[in-house]
């Protein structure tokens, strides 16, 4: 924090800039998203008291206004208070309208260059800078530029991650890992969100109508709805079913458009760069020396399809904000299993002729801990449909085949997952793998593992398995390789990283 008299002997001139001042016209067109709700709130109200319709179009038109002026006066003050400047050692950040910050960030503690436009910031040549130092708590988590024109944008993006070039003469070539294919776009609907989206659309939407005073319930819309549910029950369910895949579905394709056309991953000297976004752009630039290895994540459906996506287990990406719902860590779109593995292979630099490890299966005791925690699961779901029925006297029929569908499912599921187990050492990786809902398959650096950790529940150690985690300081900052016999697991480590766990380890 600075005083005022620190801040007044802080001259223009000493290298201090200013934001783009074209941020005052963008957010006065982004403030339609605010005066749209209010003037439909407005006319419905005053509508109802019987104004005339030439009263209501001049307060909606005086509303609009006022809207209109008060963000264009607070982004001016906005900008009149905030000044930021790029020195030899680092970048500085003052703002704040009430309340005056000012937040520096070493050079060296930068980690990543997050450069977002949205449509409208687009369109007046502006970019958002998120400037991420690997911290996630505290305010020196990231620093934020909003909005800079887009050549300054990118300009500083190049001073900030700038790494020494190779030495071979010549600059390196920058080099395209993967490029956008939109017959990718097949692997879409291959998710979760295909099932449940019309759901959370058709919630959002009656929440929405509430709140600018359509109440559904009042005017009898869905009392008649219920009526006619009740009158047809199948066909209603089928409908049901059928509205909300096709809204799924629709979403779903329109999601994987918006976050991944015009994608394309390079490889720059020393660092790794991302683009993306049909109309939200995005371009991420990560430090390959902040890479500690890669994920490759295939949740069930997309498995199914033959597919997988590719994420960066590196030092330094930032969390996702409350308002995101995309995974910042990844790096592909989901895309066929076979090119995934080959861009993490590229992303990671893989050697030429380098071999990934052959993965070990688990023992047979990890199968049958995954089948008893599945019978375990479906008779819990069988006792609670048990004690509704002796608390309320009666439930469906359909209550009691709950547990007879599930008990197929959940063992189903824990020999997928067991058959998903599987470790190994490469030259210079660990690569484990788990899970059957969500299979990831890590090649974390072995340079990069800082620490060990040795868990054993009281079945573990009758079944002789264990769970050896291996502490990072990238992506989740641990990654465990589940239920292995435990000599095996100990070995993995001691061979991994020679010596970390050596003053621990007995040797029969």
């Amino acid at each position: 924090m600075t005083t005022a008299q620190e801040q007044e002997v802080l001259p223009e001139q000493d290298g201090w800039r200013k934001l783009a001042s074209r941020s005052v016209a963008a957010s006065m067109v982004m403030s339609v998203a605010v005066i749209v709700p209010v003037v439909v709130v407005l006319g419905r109200i005053l509508l109802g008291e019987d104004w005339s319709f030439a009263a209501v179009a001049g307060v909606n038109a005086l509303a609009a206004v006022a809207i209109m002026a008060a963000v264009a006066v607070y982004d001016l003050l906005r900008l009149r208070t905030t000044r930021w400047r790029l020195t030899d050692e680092r970048l500085e950040l003052r703002s704040g309208i009430a309340e005056r910050r000012h937040r520096s960030v070493p050079l060296d503690r930068v980690r990543s260059v997050d450069i977002t436009a949205d449509p409208v910031r687009r369109a007046f040549g502006l970019a958002v800078v998120k400037i991420g130092t690997g911290e996630h708590t505290g305010e020196t988590k990231e620093l934020t530029l909003d909005p800079l024109v887009r050549p300054e944008a990118e300009e500083l993006r190049r001073t900030l991650l700038e790494t020494e070039r190779p030495q071979t003469g010549t600059a390196a070539a920058d080099a395209a890992v993967a490029r956008l294919d939109w017959a990718w776009i097949r692997y879409a609907p291959l998710s979760i969100w295909t099932f449940v989206g019309g759901a959370i659309v058709a919630g959002a939407l009656y929440k929405l109508l509430d709140v600018l005073g359509f109440n559904l319930v009042s005017d009898g819309t869905l009392t008649e709805a219920w009526s006619w549910v009740r009158a047809h029950p199948w066909l209603a369910a089928l409908a049901f079913v059928a509205a909300n895949v096709f809204v799924g579905l629709v979403g779903a394709l329109g999601l994987f458009a918006e976050t991944w056309g015009r994608y394309r991953l390079e490889r720059e000297p020393g660092r790794l760069r991302l683009h993306r976004g049909l109309l939200t752009t995005r371009s991420l630039t990560l430090e390959e020396r902040r890479l500690r290895g890669v994920e490759v994540a295939e949740p069930l459906l997309l498995r199914l399809g033959g597919g997988a996506k590719v994420k960066a287990v590196a030092t330094g990406l930032r969390k996702a904000e409350d308002n995101e719902t995309e995974d910042v860590a990844a790096l592909t779109p989901p895309m066929p299993r076979e090119l995934a593995w080959r861009v993490a292979a590229a992303v990671y630099g893989a050697l030429p002729g380098e071999e990934h490890p052959v993965l070990l299966r688990h023992p047979r005791a990890a199968r049958l801990r995954r089948l008893r925690w599945a019978v375990a699961y479906v008779v819990v779901l069988a006792a609670a449909v048990g004690v509704l029925e002796a608390v309320f006297a009666w439930v469906p029929v359909w209550a009691w085949a709950a547990p007879v569908v599930a008990l197929p499912v959940a063992l189903g599921l824990a020999v997928d997952a067991y058959r998903g187990l599987g470790h190994g050492l490469g030259p210079r990786h660990l690569l484990t793998r788990s899970g059957s809902a969500l299979r990831s398959t890590v090649a974390l650096d072995r340079s990069g593992i800082v620490g060990w950790t040795v868990r054993q529940s009281f079945f573990q150690r009758r079944a002789g398995l264990l769970t050896v985690s291996a502490t990072t300081a990238a992506g989740k900052g641990h990654y465990d390789v589940l239920d292995v016999a435990q000599d095996e697991g100990l070995r993995t480590a001691s061979v991994a990283v020679p010596g970390l766990l050596e003053p621990f380890v007995v040797r029969r």
